[in-house]
């Protein structure tokens, strides 16, 4: 599939775009179905089918160690450390970005439209995963979740992008996979773009 920036912005009213990152720009289902796994390999607790840790996606590291521990949410801080340790080798396990994205993502930087990546996933593994699977100078910000920020649906940090831009809300889609990532776009007074690939079905 080929996508081009007229399948997904109006150039009229649109100047810059934010980007979701899994489910939106890559596909990172296989690494972090492998990295909670081992973690609760490791803990000696239940393991999880990928169909299920898909729906356990969407709301950053610790609401998916949350939802896989179930009734053993007294050991998230211990689960949750282990992920983290697992999915910062076992990112790659499977990890692509989907087809016709990087095209996309070239046309629109050729084009100048500022572009950005927003992602409830940790800064961490956030930055490491943009900077290793696209061209160095794509993105002018790439923000994963950090302490210092509210998660999405928030659109606060949304809002510290488009402030670098020097745009308005209105003048800026954020694009997404799923009912979070409508639901920041609309906390945000941005315009929605929902692919209808992903993790998530609006």
């Amino acid at each position: 599939m080929h996508l081009s920036p007229s399948h997904v912005i109006a150039p009229h009213v649109i100047r810059g775009l934010i980007f979701d990152l899994d489910g939106t720009l890559v596909d990172s289902l296989p690494g972090i179905a492998t990295s909670i796994n081992n973690a609760l390999t490791k803990g000696k607790l239940p393991t999880h089918s990928r169909e299920a840790i898909e729906s356990f996606i969407g709301n950053g590291a610790r609401a998916l160690v949350e939802l896989a521990l179930g009734d053993e949410r007294d050991r998230t801080e211990e689960i949750l450390a282990s992920f983290h340790r697992h999915y910062a080798e076992d990112w790659k396990s499977g990890t692509l970005v989907y087809p016709g994205m990087l095209e996309l993502l070239k046309d629109l930087h050729a084009n100048e439209y500022p572009l950005a990546v927003l992602s409830n996933k940790p800064h961490q593994h956030t930055s490491k995963i943009v900077a290793e699977l696209f061209p160095n100078g794509l993105f002018n910000q790439v923000m994963g979740h950090q302490e210092s920020f509210p998660k999405k649906p928030d659109p606060t940090m949304a809002h510290h992008i488009i402030d670098k831009w020097n745009l308005k809300p209105s003048e800026v889609a954020y694009v997404g996979d799923s009912t979070v990532d409508l639901a920041t776009a609309h906390a945000g007074d941005m315009v929605p773009l929902i692919f209808s690939w992903g993790y998530g079905t609006p």
